[in-house]
């Protein structure tokens, strides 16, 4: 019914007119909100592929099993594209515990960075000196530095509205912090998870590591970890603290991407990219980051399957691999456009979890900005107000220096994202069916807009 009520309209008033997108809009929104599939596969991947960091075997069971997912959408061309990732290892579990003559012994709750070293069978017992950012690294200098545990602990900023700058202004300690203490000699790093939560999850992410060293281990703490080990601190100030871990780095090793696409049909070699990131942390199901992500891209070639919208532009849905170590996967993606020849029109990227959609971050010339923006008053019934400039994706982001095109990230609620950020905390429970769908809906819709009404220049 819902397609005989599309193609009904689109040849009485035409695909432009204002009448007719609001009736695909809100069949787009209907047929999201009815459907389980998008969540169901969710729960699938992420209750048998846990851990799929690149380069992992969990990693090539969420390539087989997205592969299989699309092929059962009848699309056009369902295919892999091979990569190189790095393979980074976790190894056995870490232990940490603090230890003290005034007051005894107590675990805490830490995970290895990606790309860190291991301390190895023996571990890493030493004084602790804490620290609020990377600028005092300067002023302690070696004498203070040297043969210490550096212990970066600046909190999250709770003054910022959007988590995400929260993240942004507390991260560089994760990311710069164990190269820049081992250069004055610390021999570990222990880093406050960067989370606006206090619980005891341990939030892990990439950091730097240099070719040419030095580099030691580094692990992330739990906030409520982070908040004992600062206390004991102030109590005595001549507690160890001993780090055992076990990560190592391997050859670079074979991965993909997983593409499915339905073929254009006015303009077939210009092509719509939508994606997620397939791989997660080892430590995660990866429900929030970012298998939503993938399960609401394949959906938008679900819905238009479902509604026989057959797109003038080739829309293709894309699996990226390695978005959390080297983001190998958006640059073979980009690469093999050029080699292929191809142009391309749009892409939107789904990385920031599956929480109720406020609109899309738009990375554009300022009239296809001006553009898109004039597409808001479609997504308002629907609780989407925001249509700002900003950035898109991380997978998508080369897209634009090679091809000088139109970017756009699914804008969510942030307030419980970094929650689960980069944690065992990110399963599916925490999936809500419907805002999930809504955002799955809204991607599909933009898609459907930009496409029929050959909106970007």
């Amino acid at each position: 019914m819902q397609k005989l009520i599309i193609t009904l309209f689109i040849l009485i008033f035409g695909t432009l007119s204002a009448r007719s997108q609001q009736v695909v809009v809100e069949s787009i929104f209907l047929e999201a909100l009815s459907s389980n599939i998008a969540y169901e596969n969710l729960q699938i991947l992420c209750e048998t592929t846990e851990g799929r960091i690149a380069g992992s075997q969990a990693s090539l069971a969420a390539v087989d099993l997205t592969q299989r997912m699309m092929e059962g959408l009848e699309l056009d061309s369902v295919y892999r594209q091979e990569i190189m990732v790095p393979h980074w290892i976790r190894g056995e579990v870490e232990l940490s515990r603090m230890e003290s003559r005034l007051l005894g012994s107590q675990a805490l709750t830490v995970s290895s960075l990606g790309l860190s070293v291991g301390t190895g069978p023996d571990g890493v017992k030493a004084r602790v000196t804490e620290v609020k950012g990377l600028d005092e690294l300067e002023s302690l200098g070696r004498e203070g530095i040297e043969g210490r545990i550096i212990f970066f602990n600046r909190p999250f900023n709770h003054a910022f509205y959007n988590t995400f700058l929260g993240y942004g202004d507390a991260v560089d300690q994760r990311f710069y912090g164990p190269h820049r203490a081992a250069q004055y000699g610390a021999v570990a790093v222990i880093v406050r998870s960067v989370t606006s939560a206090i619980h005891d999850f341990a939030h892990t992410g990439v950091t730097y590591v240099s070719e040419e060293g030095p580099n030691i281990p580094a692990v992330a703490v739990s906030t409520l970890g982070a908040e004992q080990l600062s206390q004991w601190l102030e109590a005595d100030p001549e507690l160890e603290l001993y780090l055992e871990t076990h990560c190592r780095q391997l050859p670079d090793t074979v991965s993909y991407n997983v593409i499915g696409e339905i073929r254009g049909s006015h303009y077939p070699n210009e092509i719509i990219t939508v994606g997620g990131h397939l791989d997660a942390w080892d430590n995660s199901p990866g429900a929030h980051d970012d298998g939503a992500g993938c399960m609401q891209s394949m959906e938008v070639l679900r819905i238009f399957r479902a509604l026989g919208l057959q797109p003038k532009r080739t829309v293709r849905a894309v699996m990226f691999m390695d978005e959390e170590i080297a983001q190998r996967g958006g640059q073979a993606y980009v690469e093999d456009a050029r080699v292929n020849g191809e142009e391309h029109y749009f892409a939107l990227e789904a990385d920031r979890g599956a929480f109720s959609p406020r609109g899309f971050s738009i990375d554009a010339a300022p009239e296809n900005l001006l553009a898109i923006q004039a597409l808001q008053p479609l997504f308002a019934p629907y609780g989407m107000h925001e249509f700002i400039a900003g950035g898109s994706g991380v997978d998508i982001e080369p897209l634009k220096k090679h091809f000088q095109m139109t970017l756009a990230g699914l804008l969510t609620d942030s307030q419980r994202y970094f929650d689960v950020h980069h944690s065992a905390n990110d399963t599916f429970d925490k999936i809500n069916r419907r805002e999930m769908q809504l955002g799955s809906a809204a991607m599909a819709a933009l898609i459907y807009l930009l496409d029929a009404g050959d909106v970007l220049k």
